[in-house]
């Protein structure tokens, strides 16, 4: 059995960085969004207060687990 090659064409498509948009309705309309935000100030306090409190939270076990390692560690080798 003879084997015939194949034309094949490849059609590549692709947006240069330049002509993306990302998140364009993100800038639009800034002042009208950040008065929202100091309107319902209370909301957004709701809203972030958890989220930096777990960060916060995450960071210092993080610390404190990197502490614990250590002294184990020390101990071990005594």
């Amino acid at each position: 059995m003879g084997k015939t090659p194949v034309r094949m064409k490849a059609v590549v498509y692709a947006l240069s960085p330049f002509q993306q948009k990302v998140m364009p309705g993100l800038w639009k309309d800034l002042p009208n969004k950040i008065q929202k935000v100091s309107e319902n100030w209370i909301s957004a306090a709701l809203l972030l207060t958890p989220l930096v409190g777990t960060y916060t939270y995450v960071q210092k076990y993080q610390e404190k687990e990197k502490l614990a390692h250590r002294w184990q560690d020390d101990i071990i080798m005594l």
